[in-house]
């Protein structure tokens, strides 16, 4: 019976936008207008695609990307509480589930030290061509109308959840799911009673569950906002405590 720890990565895990982060890399700063505009609603992943593109036109390098990736922030007690679930790997799962891309995040979690607490990245693949242009695919196609195309959170978790039942080896006694934007609404649906959602403060998530709270069946999980990863590793601690024989 073990702890399922599932975290959002961009303005969760660290404190900004990964993928706007990156443009920071350019001798600028900036993207063209023409790019910027290019972006449509739910289609996220491939308007990046443009913006890498757009970066490996202008000859930076990959490490060049990474040495700017490497710089962001994480929020406030996220690297400490990622520290402690790491030290508790016989009794505590992490999965991060991300509109981001692998490379950013296995960068950014490596630079830190912190690989070793997450035991799963569900995001896009991305990987360098032989021109050195880092290019990023859609997680996967489903039909939830209610995420953007390339990825949905629900499903993303609910395949990991069938894949661990089926292993038979791993019953979760407790899910937390810690995000903080309008696509980390979905999966939790996939909670169950016992289970916690918890919502970053002052972010969009926080106020589509509170509107959803006691006339939403969907919504069995008990809700705990947070601001700091101080909080969240308060509320481990405390179910930890309870679960103890």
């Amino acid at each position: 019976m073990k702890t399922l720890m599932v975290f959002d990565f961009d303005h969760t895990v660290v404190d900004d936008n990964s993928d706007t982060w990156v443009i920071r890399c350019l001798p600028d700063q900036t993207l063209p207008n023409s790019l910027k505009d290019s972006y449509q609603k739910g289609q996220w992943t491939d308007y990046m695609g443009r913006v890498l593109s757009y970066i490996g036109d202008q000859a930076v390098s990959p490490d060049g990307i990474r040495v700017t990736m490497e710089t962001i922030p994480f929020t406030e007690g996220m690297a400490e509480l990622l520290v402690f679930i790491s030290a508790h790997k016989s009794t505590v799962d992490c999965v991060v589930i991300s509109d981001s891309n692998a490379v950013f995040i296995d960068w950014i979690l490596g630079a830190a030290g912190l690989r070793s607490a997450v035991d799963r990245v569900l995001t896009n693949p991305a990987r360098f061509d032989d021109r050195g242009y880092l290019r990023v695919r859609r997680h996967h196609s489903h039909d939830c109308a209610c995420c953007p195309v390339n990825l949905c959170k629900r499903k993303a978790l609910e395949q990991y959840l069938a894949e661990r039942s089926a292993s038979g080896d791993t019953e979760y006694h407790r899910m937390f799911y810690v995000g903080d934007g309008g696509n980390d609404l979905c999966p939790t649906s996939c909670l169950r009673g016992g289970d916690v959602v918890m919502p970053r403060r002052g972010f969009t998530l926080e106020g589509l569950l509170s509107k959803l709270q006691g006339r939403e069946p969907s919504l069995k999980a008990r809700v705990v906002p947070w601001s700091s990863g101080t909080e969240v590793l308060a509320e481990l601690r405390a179910h930890m405590l309870q679960s103890r024989p």
